[in-house]
């Protein structure tokens, strides 16, 4: 009977490592992702709807949109609330490659649960009264 407690204080152990090591790792691939995100050449808005995105936050991002906002898909027009609601939280950019269009074009790798993992881009125009009023994405070369 002594062998048992032995064997689970050995189990519980070995478990808490594995625990610390799992925890290590997470941080050195939330890091390594972090590193591949830089958002200083972003415009301004488009850095604040870009962080809604990567958050989930579908909210925040349409309110930096115009309520009859286009939305095309390699070229082809897409309901964009549609969009927002069946991707916000679900897809996002894993890093950042390229940035143009003074800070409105971002260009990366991207994860879609349905899809996998692409290369792609998304390239918000802003109107006059500073709102996005289209928004292109589609696979980057």
């Amino acid at each position: 009977m002594r062998k048992i407690p032995y064997l689970l204080i050995i189990f519980s152990m070995c478990s808490a490592c594995a625990q610390k090591n799992d925890s290590k790792k997470l941080t050195e691939t939330q890091q390594q992702t972090k590193n591949n995100m830089d958002t200083t050449k972003l415009n301004e808005t488009v850095k604040k709807a870009f962080d809604a995105w990567q958050s989930g936050d579908a909210e925040t991002f349409t309110s930096f949109f115009t309520g009859d906002a286009k939305l095309y898909d390699d070229g082809n027009p897409r309901d964009f609330k549609k969009f927002i609601k069946d991707a916000c939280g679900h897809e996002k950019f894993t890093s950042i490659d390229k940035i143009e269009n003074d800070g409105k074009t971002i260009y990366g790798q991207f994860h879609t649960e349905s899809w996998g993992d692409f290369k792609t881009f998304f390239k918000f125009n802003i109107n006059s009264e500073g709102k996005f009023d289209t928004l292109e994405i589609g696979q980057a070369n």
